[in-house]
């Protein structure tokens, strides 16, 4: 009866309270809200309510303080205050590609083109003795072409991920090699570097030789850098050589906007990572800014921040390509350092 009163009075003043006079409208928040199954098992649903003596004793505040935080670090299918309050780690942020575009062909169309060359392959007498006899010859360059244009820039990535190259270099971004860069020390050794790979600063003490497939008209930028070297700051690398407005794959032709400088790892702090990132340019781009003087061997001025320099030019040029070496100390850094720097 209550109830009814109240309702009565509720209608009669719903002008005034912005309420419809419909008694349709008021209904209770239990029918407003359907009931869904839960997730998983409910709070305290394996507890016996009817013998309570059952439940675990601690006999201590430790031992208590303990199960109290397994169980709140415990993951749970509901919500709680936890979630809403604590901060993302950087861990939860996906890193974005900054690298050129790729467009993967059909796999239907790899899937045929595999099975023309198997059925090939099994007509070929010459290939069958071959196999059997033990005596056949793998086309190294041919297989390594057929990588380079299918899994090789993502074993790549892989590789520089492995070495922290994205992490220390790239912040939260990376990017897949789409360009095969070579790079070769044309001295005594002829030491090419790979994913890796250590050279020593002997071998490296002049510019290497760079190649890649580029058309006529594209331009390039290389950068030669070290997130392991500077000796001031952590966060800082020294840039060892930089060319932009590179034409097609002739470096030589580019602008020299930084000068070679040898390795320099110096003694008792282990191997440093040397990293070459080639660019793509969709223009002529302004690097009047970016030079330092010819010859340049102070380390204040070749102070440098990968992507500062990529975040200031990064509407015109794109990461298409990598390569690294590591090299540790040897007696040509200390010859570098009492006669150049």
């Amino acid at each position: 009866m209550a109830l009814q009163r109240t309702v009565a009075r509720l209608m009669r003043l719903g002008t005034d309270l912005g309420v419809k006079n419909n008694a349709r409208q008021f209904t209770t928040a239990a029918v407003l809200c359907r009931r869904t199954a839960p997730l998983g098992s409910m709070p305290n649903e394996d507890i016996d309510w009817k013998n309570l003596d059952a439940l675990e004793k601690y006999c201590s505040y430790t031992r208590y303080l303990r199960a109290a935080e397994e169980a709140s670090n415990k993951d749970v299918w509901w919500n709680t205050y936890k979630k809403h309050t604590e901060q993302k780690s950087d861990e939860d942020f996906k890193p974005v590609d900054i690298g050129l575009p790729h467009c993967r062909p059909s796999r239907l169309k790899e899937v045929r083109e595999r099975r023309k060359v198997l059925k090939e392959n099994r007509k070929n007498p010459e290939l069958e003795r071959d196999s059997r006899l033990h005596t056949y010859r793998i086309p190294l360059d041919e297989v390594k072409q057929e990588w380079e244009k299918t899994n090789g820039p993502y074993h790549i990535r892989r590789l520089a991920e492995h070495y922290g190259i994205y992490r220390d270099l790239f912040p939260m971004a990376y990017f897949v090699p789409r360009v095969m860069l070579r790079v070769t020390y044309e001295n005594d050794s002829n030491a090419m570097v790979h994913y890796g790979n250590h050279l020593t600063p002997s071998q490296a003490s002049s510019a290497p030789h760079i190649s890649f497939e580029a058309e006529e008209n594209s331009l390039w930028t290389l950068l030669l850098t070290s997130p392991d070297e500077h000796l001031q700051d952590g966060e800082q690398e020294y840039v060892h050589w930089l060319v932009g407005n590179i034409p097609g794959n002739y470096v030589c032709s580019g602008d020299e906007i930084s000068h070679y400088m040898p390795p320099i790892p110096t003694k008792g702090t282990g191997f440093h990572r040397y990293v070459f990132i080639l660019f793509k340019q969709e223009a002529i781009v302004d690097f009047s800014r970016d030079f330092r003087p010819n010859p340049c061997y102070s380390l204040q001025q070749r102070s440098f921040k990968t992507m500062d320099f990529y975040r200031k030019h990064e509407d015109v040029i794109t990461p298409a390509g990598l390569a690294f070496f590591q090299s540790q100390w040897d007696n040509s850094v200390t010859s570098t350092f009492h006669t150049l720097l």
